[in-house]
C-alpha cells in the first residue's frame, strides 16, 4: 500500500509541473530556491553542514534554471539585468556555503523574494488585463 501511495504522489507531483503555465513554473522555481535557502539556514543553525551544503546546491541549481529561462533576445536589457542579479545571487549562495555562514543568506533570500513578488504581481496584472 505504501508503494502505491508513493507512486500516486509522484504522479501528482509530475502532473503539477507538466500542467503549470510558464508563469507559474517561474513562481515554482522562486519558491523552490527560497525553500532551500530556508532549509540551508536551519541546517546551518543546527550544525548540519552537509545538509546545508545540499540545500544550497539545490538553490544554486534552481537559480541557474531561472537563468536558463531568460530570453535575452526578446527581454533585452531587462533580461540582461536579471541575469546579472541571478549570477550575484549564486555568488552569494556559494560564499554562504563555503563559509557555512547563515547570515550571508539574508541578501540572496531578500533579492529572490523581491523578484518573486514582482513576478507574481505581473501575473496578476496580466490575468486582470492591466498589461
Amino acid at each position: 500500500m505504501n508503494m502505491q501511495m508513493s507512486q500516486g504522489y509522484q504522479a501528482y507531483q509530475r502532473n503539477k509541473f507538466e500542467t503549470a503555465s510558464p508563469h507559474r513554473l517561474i513562481l515554482m522555481l522562486y519558491d523552490g530556491a527560497l525553500t532551500n535557502i530556508n532549509r540551508a539556514r536551519a541546517a546551518l543553525e543546527a550544525g548540519k553542514k552537509a545538509d546545508a551544503h545540499n540545500h544550497l546546491q539545490k538553490s544554486q541549481d534552481i537559480v541557474f534554471e531561472l537563468i536558463a529561462c531568460l530570453n535575452e533576445e526578446q527581454g533585452g536589457e531587462i533580461a540582461a539585468n536579471l541575469r546579472n542579479i541571478y549570477m550575484y545571487v549564486i555568488e552569494r549562495l556559494v560564499q554562504a556555503n563555503v563559509r557555512k555562514d547563515a547570515g550571508l543568506l539574508e541578501e540572496p533570500e531578500n533579492l529572490l523574494k523581491q523578484l518573486r513578488e514582482a513576478w507574481a504581481q505581473i501575473g496578476k496584472e496580466v490575468s486582470h488585463g492591466a498589461i
